[in-house]
């Protein structure tokens, strides 16, 4: 008998294995609510609607406290810009529409419809504005209809563009509704990835661009056609977790790989196009506003030179009985340790998060130290232009501050507080307190020159 119920339970657990979907509903391009997607995958999306869970880690986590409250110098380096005025930590993927709502940056300030590339489902709302664009009606036609939707919800007032949208990030953004495979729908990315794999960066992370360098490049590159699962396992993150800008004169998204992937060559982009975020009102300086890269900075660490993807970490796999799914509870790793890491460390979870916490204290100790450099740089150019020392004697200095600012803000911005790639991490923080302070002395030499007498910087 008891190998007869031995025999029973192992045929059991084999169906199981085989059923991985209810088939309740049709699921089609046109379906973006998720509920209709957890009818047939209740498991996925059972563990998606957990992203609601609002909770902490010592350097992170899901709480939507304000940063500004917490750090005034934050006050002094966003002066003059909607993130001076109001300045969030992130929560999950459930809140980002709502957040992006509520957010004073969008309430008081105009934004455009770009912002909903990366806070909404807004594949449905792009296809219907393709079509009444112009695009023919069709499946043959509907991405066409999609990336032309694109462009003119972007040039959308935020408000208006708002109207079009009802659900935050959907299955449908990241996964084919016919045969569940993982996709690149985001019109912005898809053209980042063209401009990125034309550059001459090298990008071992993500070998279907060098395949696709060493071909006859007859066609650009498209990741739904060249890229590995594993690496769509990082792609469909990177669609949103990146950097970016409204590109002028419509507000196009833009993702300024166009040189590659480093902090500088996005920075030598902005310089060659002459994009500034806004003018700094003490200091006067052009400067750059980071907004989340961080597809950016992991791409220069090493779980992505060891093949190691977004959702091996931030998605790991887990067993429903006889069942492996990935965990649709997006969320940091440090709150799911034995799954997210010990796969790969077989070490205790608390030396685990020793390690990683020791990464993110001295990435947060540099970053302190870089705020202050950058702030006491601001109150330089401050007062030597209260003291009348003109733009054109402070330029040296104010183009310091802007790079500074930018390496500070890079860091600052993406949210793995240093863990994705501590070394660079490291490295840019350190040259933003070494650009700071280079920018003080030139402020002080140009007030010696112009006030002898007054040589405080």
């Amino acid at each position: 008998m008891g190998i007869l119920a031995l025999w029973q339970n192992i045929a059991e657990r084999k169906r199981e294995a085989r059923e991985t979907v209810f088939r309740l509903v049709e699921l089609t391009e046109d379906t973006i609510d998720p509920t209709e997607w957890g009818k047939n995958f209740p498991r996925q999306y059972d563990t998606y609607r957990r992203t609601v869970d609002i909770e902490r880690t010592k350097h992170g986590g899901s709480e939507a406290f304000s940063k500004l409250e917490k750090d005034p110098r934050l006050k002094e380096i966003f002066l003059g810009y909607p993130f001076g005025v109001d300045y969030r930590e992130e929560r999950g993927h459930a809140y980002m529409l709502r957040d992006q709502d509520m957010t004073e940056r969008v309430k008081n300030f105009p934004q455009p419809g770009a912002c909903l590339h990366c806070h909404s489902a807004v594949l449905g709302a792009y296809y219907q504005v393709g079509l009444q664009a112009g695009v023919p009606k069709g499946e043959a036609q509907r991405w066409q209809a999609i990336f032309k939707g694109f462009e003119e919800v972007c040039a959308m007032p935020y408000q208006e563009a708002r109207k079009l949208v009802e659900h935050s990030v959907s299955c449908l953004d990241c996964h084919d509704p016919k045969s569940m495979a993982l996709r690149i729908t985001r019109p912005a990315f898809v053209y980042a990835l063209r401009e990125l794999a034309q550059s001459a960066d090298p990008v071992p992370h993500l070998p279907s661009i060098e395949r696709w360098r060493k071909s006859d490049r007859k066609t650009p590159y498209d990741a739904n056609q060249e890229a590995s699962r594993q690496e769509l396992r990082s792609l469909v993150c990177a669609q949103c977790h990146v950097e970016y800008y409204f590109k002028p004169p419509r507000k196009l998204l833009t993702y300024p790989w166009h040189n590659g992937l480093k902090m500088e060559q996005i920075e030598a982009y902005y310089d060659t196009v002459q994009w500034k975020d806004w003018t700094h009102p003490e200091t006067g300086a052009p400067l750059l506003k980071a907004q989340h890269p961080e597809f950016e900075l992991w791409s220069q660490g090493v779980h992505a030179r060891a093949g190691v993807a977004c959702a091996d970490c931030h998605m790991p796999y887990r067993r429903e009985g006889a069942i492996k799914i990935s965990d649709h509870h997006v969320r940091s790793p440090l709150l799911n340790i034995a799954r997210a890491c010990q796969t790969c460390h077989p070490v205790p979870e608390s030396e685990l998060l020793a390690r990683a916490t020791a990464i993110q204290d001295r990435t947060k100790a540099l970053m302190d130290r870089a705020e202050n450099a950058v702030v006491d740089l601001i109150a330089a150019l401050r007062e030597a232009r209260k003291s009348d020392v003109a733009d054109t004697a402070l330029e040296e200095a104010q183009k310091l501050h802007r790079r500074a600012q930018w390496r500070l803000d890079f860091v600052m911005a993406e949210n793995s507080t240093g863990f994705h790639a501590p070394q660079e991490s490291a490295r840019i923080l350190a040259e933003a307190i070494d650009l700071a302070r280079q920018g003080q002395i030139a402020v002080l030499r140009v007030r010696r020159v112009s006030s002898p007498e007054n040589t405080t910087p």
